[in-house]
């Protein structure tokens, strides 16, 4: 969903770096995928094309944050009386 992101943390020797990929267009989604000692972050489409992916050694990543978009709305499960 449009605005949906991942942060990832990553260790840059004596610093750390921040990146971010976000679904920048409605209908997009990001997806993450650990695979072979590589993280792979991925913006993808309704259909399932990737538009964008950035790939880093996991042995260098120190978080990664996924921060969905708020859903408003009455979704099962939402509210107060849940």
């Amino acid at each position: 969903m449009k605005g949906d992101r991942v942060e990832i943390v990553v260790d840059a020797g004596d610093t750390t770096r921040t990146y971010e990929v976000t679904a920048s267009r409605a209908g997009r989604r990001v997806e993450t995928a650990v695979r072979r000692g590589v993280v792979e972050v991925s913006e993808v489409t309704r259909n399932g094309s990737v538009v964008r992916t950035a790939r880093f050694m996991s042995t260098r990543v120190l978080a990664l944050v996924e921060q969905p978009v708020p859903r408003s709305g009455g979704e099962e499960g939402e509210g107060e009386g849940a």
